[in-house]
């Protein structure tokens, strides 16, 4: 979906497919004609903007065979689709019965993650419309923060410096300019933006360029961020954002009541990992995942929890729970409200639905995409909202 910001530009939203997680090519081929097509004719559109997650080996197939990348460039045309980000985080297994450590791995240190990345980028230069020439991929945000020291810190710097040329290059050879976003995410090495500031800014300035922060309004809520004080920093330190996902968090307001901490229990599963945070004087505090918040005492509880679930958009869960809904609107207004967007690309990325407790899941395809249709069109409502015009 585009949409015409006041100042002229074009913002695209987007739905991230790593919900219908497919390893294969022939998979995403069929989550193309199964879930995405689908979606697009619910919401009444002849076009529809997707945040294609290519898993190692369907990258590896599409980049080995010309041919195949053709077809699927061919298919996406067919179906009323189009490719202007790439979610380059989870690198394989996103599926898997436990994914939990596992998607941090290959990290930045890893010369796998530099290669997978380097091929996503050639692929999204292929994939992306006519009349677009940029497009953005967002990866993890380093490493997960254990083991990490600073001859690993050195060795990723050294990959993202490597990666940025190679993206120069590209540009030279296609004139397709493809920017990365790392993605703050708590666990890792940068769970918040403020985290981000200083590596990026150690980056060279040809480097800086290409490679900047997405937004995830989710991790952000999530570590108590105040979305303006967050882009405010960015701005001021120079670090890009050429990337937001649009997404919600899990919030209890009064974790310390044995009532909530039964429905929060009802959350915690066996397949993500949802890391748990909460604001006391003395700084953030957390657990790497639900389960062990709610079961145990680590966590202090006189105030209130956030855990990175990210709940459906249109339908917050029931009281005593809540979404951080009001985190993203915040976030939003200021990423694409003034009088210039600060990121061009917004990402719809609700990839926990099969894992909401029983009761919440959808139980067949058309619901599951009457529930992707919905929280578009809530995020279209609110860009409209801001001013911004949908166009055809």
């Amino acid at each position: 979906m585009r949409f015409r910001h006041p100042d002229g530009s074009t913002v695209h939203l987007a739905y991230c497919t790593n919900v219908h997680p497919a390893e294969t090519l022939d998979g995403v081929l069929a989550q193309l004609r199964d879930h995405c097509e689908p979606v697009r004719r619910r919401l009444g559109r002849d076009r529809l903007g997707i945040g294609l997650w290519l898993a190692k080996d369907a990258a590896h197939a599409l980049i080995t065979d010309p041919a195949a990348l053709r077809g699927l460039r061919g298919e996406l045309d067919r179906r009323g689709l189009e490719v202007v980000t790439l979610n380059g985080f989870p690198y394989e297994g996103f599926g898997a019965e436990e994914v939990k450590y596992r998607v941090y791995r290959p990290d930045w240190t890893e010369p796998a993650r530099l290669d997978h990345t380097t091929d996503l980028a050639h692929l999204l230069a292929a994939l992306l419309p006519d009349d677009i020439t940029e497009g953005t991929i967002s990866t993890l945000p380093i490493a997960w923060r254990t083991p990490f020291d600073t001859a690993r810190a050195a060795a990723a710097r050294t990959a993202l410096t490597t990666l940025a040329e190679r993206l120069d290059a590209l540009e030279e050879l296609t004139g397709k300019s493809i920017r990365i976003g790392l993605e703050p995410e708590p666990g890792c090495t940068i769970e918040t933006t403020a985290d981000a500031i200083g590596p990026l800014t150690d980056l060279a300035a040809q480097a800086a360029a290409r490679i900047g922060i997405c937004v995830d309004t989710c991790h952000l809520a999530t570590s108590f961020e105040d979305p303006a004080t967050a882009l405010s920093a960015l701005t001021t330190a120079g670090v890009t954002v050429p990337k937001a996902q649009l997404s919600a968090a899990l919030h209890a307001e009064h974790p310390h009541l044995p009532e909530v901490r039964e429905v929060l229990a009802a959350f915690a599963e066996p397949r993500f990992l949802h890391q748990t945070r909460t604001s006391t004087s003395a700084g953030l505090r957390g657990t790497d995942d639900l389960a062990e918040a709610v079961t145990g005492t680590v966590l202090p509880d006189g105030a209130p929890w956030r855990a990175h679930f990210h709940v459906p958009l249109h339908a917050p869960p029931a009281p005593p729970l809540a979404s951080t809904l009001p985190v993203l609107q915040d976030a939003l207004a200021r990423l694409v409200g003034g009088p210039a967007p600060l990121t061009r690309h917004l990402e719809v990325e609700t990839y926990t639905w099969q894992a909401l407790p029983p009761e919440l899941r959808p139980r067949n395809r058309t619901q599951l995409a009457h529930g992707i249709a919905a929280e578009l069109t809530l995020a279209r409502d609110l860009l409209v909202d801001l001013g911004l015009k949908e166009l055809p």
